[in-house]
């Protein structure tokens, strides 16, 4: 399947309720879920990534077009569990305890969605035995976000906590820094949500 070009572009530009017509309508034909997905809409959400990433793109553009994907994302998800897709990778990614910031964060967990991962949303405040519980349920790596630099301490906390635990630790937010990262032993560190996309595939071998 080519990829659906009035697709692709609704999901650019954030139209969520174009998203959901042609989402249903590709259905209603008998058009292969999984082709929808990876075809159109996860290159989509690729492409505005690297706008970003270029300065062609600003935080709003990112959020609209990862609400749009959410909204394509709510039709596809239980067809695609039917036809049994595996996502790239589960992840898990939560604020670290004391810290209620959440727009960052759930800026990066859909771009994680929009990338084809699955995605456990901690929340806010997350202390080290809901990043283990995260752990025990599967996940593969664990983003750590942090806002403030009152609470960037506990990222230390959470990483000597799962200790040896398997799944890689990649941590970020706005006073966060790559050496910060080196000085506590984090697997990463991402200065926004493309990034973090990236840093989360590179966890996994899934790039270079």
């Amino acid at each position: 399947m080519a990829k659906n070009e009035a697709l692709y572009e609704a999901v650019l530009k954030g139209k969520r309720k174009d998203v959901s017509s042609i989402v249903n309508e590709l259905v209603a034909a008998g058009t292969n879920v999984e082709e929808i997905l990876m075809e159109s809409m996860i290159p989509a959400m690729a492409e505005i990534g690297d706008r970003f990433s270029r300065n062609e793109a600003y935080v709003p553009e990112m959020l609209i077009a990862a609400r749009a994907m959410q909204a394509g994302l709510d039709i596809l998800d239980p067809l695609l569990q039917e036809a049994g897709h595996e996502p790239i990778g589960k992840v898990a990614i939560g604020t670290v305890k004391g810290d209620l910031h959440d727009i960052g964060k759930n800026l990066v967990a859909m771009m994680l969605k929009g990338a084809g991962f699955e995605v456990m949303d901690l929340g806010v405040d997350c202390d080290v035995d809901k990043y283990k519980e995260a752990v025990d349920g599967g996940a593969q790596v664990i983003l750590l976000s942090a806002l403030l630099t009152t609470t960037m301490p506990y990222m230390k906390e959470v990483i000597e906590g799962l200790g040896n635990c398997g799944a890689k630790i990649l941590i970020g937010g706005a006073p966060v820094t790559q050496e910060y990262a080196d000085e506590i032993g984090a697997d990463g560190y991402s200065d926004d949500a493309n990034t973090a996309v990236k840093s989360a595939k590179i966890a996994l071998g899934l790039a270079a």
